[in-house]
């Protein structure tokens, strides 16, 4: 920062200015001087001043409007201005320092006083600047610090949700690449609907592989069963949404609780015929009704313990089938769209 201060002298007695210049002058400060409140107006919109000494009783524009301009001025409000006058009235001084003026010195002024006042203005107005940028560098390092704080958070949920998809997958009959294909169709579907934003695309791909994280709860004889489940055994299977919903519903960050709307209610139905809550039409999230669509696609073009893959057509005759029953037609039409990208994502 430059330490030489640049003082404006305005008064339109070039007597009075040049007085002041030769008592100022032993502290070495650079001046301007401008004998208008004109001409000290257009000085300050091409120069940087540190302090404007100005005198009220001008011809024009006197010293008050100078100063009221100067307040409406983002660049020129916080310059410090004393006020060098003859008057020496109480209504006149109070004005200056309603309009913004920070000290009055009445003439004919003392050597001494003058230059103390300035001296003291000045210093406080540099301490002023240097506690302004400390502050901002301060204000810059600390969002850099939360920015990284954030980031550091968001990896630590996705090294959480790397773990349990393991985890998922050595309990159920699901592979590393059904939980890979249902995130990438999750993305697809996200990237397209003009309600969602490329953030929100990514927080589902993260999020969506722990849709089945409830299955963790369910006896392995019911998860690996080949053949049909009886009805006593679909009921306890259909328990692994709310399951999820107990382990995912108390972090507070974005992608768990992503997480958490998705395998809690991804099989809940458009028509509201779906589990656990009978959730219906927009009621149920829209991470979660766009990753049922990628899970209920991806199981019936795989193989599964309990059945045959199907054939791509069939698979996609059955999605867009249930569009306005079980899906969200919305997303059908997506789904329909660009349904050689999900057949290519299939191929995984």
């Amino acid at each position: 920062m430059d330490l030489k201060f640049h003082v404006l002298i305005v008064d339109d007695v070039v007597e009075n200015i040049q007085v002041a210049m030769n008592i100022l002058k032993e502290e070495n400060y650079e001046f301007s001087f401008a004998k208008s409140g004109d001409d000290a107006l257009k000085l300050m919109q091409d120069n940087n001043f540190d302090l404007v000494l100005l005198d009220i009783m001008m011809p024009g524009l006197d010293g008050y409007e100078v100063c009221q301009r100067m307040q409406q001025s983002e660049r020129l409000k916080n310059i410090p201005v004393i006020f060098l006058t003859a008057k020496v009235d109480t209504d006149s001084m109070t004005k200056a320092f309603k309009l913004g003026g920070v000290d009055y010195i009445t003439k004919p002024f003392h050597a001494d006083e003058l230059l103390a006042r300035v001296k003291t203005h000045l210093e406080l107005y540099m301490a002023k600047r240097v506690l302004q940028e400390n502050n901002i560098s301060l204000k810059i390092k600390m969002d850099m610090q939360e920015k990284r704080i954030l980031s550091e958070l968001e990896e630590s949920q996705k090294e959480l949700i790397y773990v349990l998809t393991e985890m998922i997958e050595s309990v159920s009959d699901e592979t590393g690449k059904h939980i890979r294909r249902v995130s990438e169709y999750s993305r697809l579907l996200a990237h397209y609907h003009p309600a969602l934003s490329e953030e929100e695309a990514n927080i589902i791909y993260d999020a969506a592989p722990m849709h089945d994280v409830g299955k963790m709860a369910i006896p392995e004889a019911i998860l690996h069963k080949e053949g049909p489940l009886t009805d006593e055994e679909f009921e306890i299977m259909k328990t692994h949404p709310a399951k999820a919903h107990e382990y995912l519903k108390v972090p507070n960050r974005k992608i768990m609780k992503a997480a958490d709307a998705i395998a809690y209610q991804h099989h809940e139905k458009w028509n509201g015929e779906g589990y656990p809550q009978g959730l219906k039409g927009e009621e149920i999230h829209i991470y979660a009704r766009i990753v049922a669509i990628a899970d209920v696609f991806d199981a019936l073009t795989h193989k599964r313990v309990y059945k045959d893959a199907w054939s791509i057509e069939d698979a996609v005759a059955y999605v867009v089938g249930h569009s306005g029953t079980q899906f969200d037609p919305t997303l059908i039409e997506i789904f329909e769209d660009h349904i050689d990208e999900f057949i290519a994502i299939s191929k995984l």
